[in-house]
């Protein structure tokens, strides 16, 4: 058996490369573990977007800690799944804190209402209520665009998105917020 037929060694000799600084080993170990690491986040997550932007940020993570990389402390996927939970976190957390925030701002909204009937409080537990429906990112990217005010610049900033994926969620929820609205209006007024 050649060396390099040995899993264990050439693994380690990929974690060496990348600990030094070789952007083909990054390369080549996004080839071999990026399903794995994609496979844990879509199960963890649940949706496709949320599995991908964890992927990136693995490995984007993994080229910015590659001194942290010890093959002889594991095997080079098991520190990239390590990181990856530790991603899969982040997103929950920000998934909690979304959650959270759009149920205080319900609260804000009940406890700063004029009576029940005023069309104004029904008109903004209504944008809460379709705004928590939508889901993340795009409820929390229009969240922070209509609500705490935010250009997309600082939006993008913020939740370590590309501008052009922050434009597109503004766009995309808009024109769903639009057409639930509208059917919320159909129905109410049969």
């Amino acid at each position: 058996m050649h060396v390099h037929d040995d899993p264990d060694v050439e693994s380690a000799e990929l974690a060496a490369r990348l600990s030094g600084g070789d952007r083909e080993a990054l390369a080549e170990m996004y080839r071999r573990w990026s399903p794995l690491v994609h496979t844990i986040a879509l199960r963890s997550l649940g949706t496709r977007e949320d599995a991908e932007d964890v992927v990136q940020q693995v490995f984007v993570a993994a080229w910015r800690g590659r001194e942290t990389l010890r093959p002889d402390r594991g095997s080079p996927a098991a520190w990239l799944v390590g990181i990856a939970k530790h991603r899969i976190a982040d997103v929950r957390t920000q998934r909690y804190r979304t959650h959270r925030n759009l149920q205080a701002l319900a609260t804000e909204a009940v406890t700063e209402a004029a009576p029940p009937g005023d069309s104004d409080w029904a008109e903004r537990l209504l944008l809460v209520h379709e705004l928590e429906r939508m889901g993340d990112p795009r409820a929390t990217v229009l969240r922070m665009a209509f609500i705490e005010d935010r250009t997309q610049d600082e939006i993008a900033r913020a939740l370590g998105m590309p501008l052009g994926t922050v434009k597109s969620h503004v766009r995309r929820g808009l024109i769903e917020l639009r057409d639930r609205l509208k059917e919320v209006e159909r129905v109410s007024s049969e």
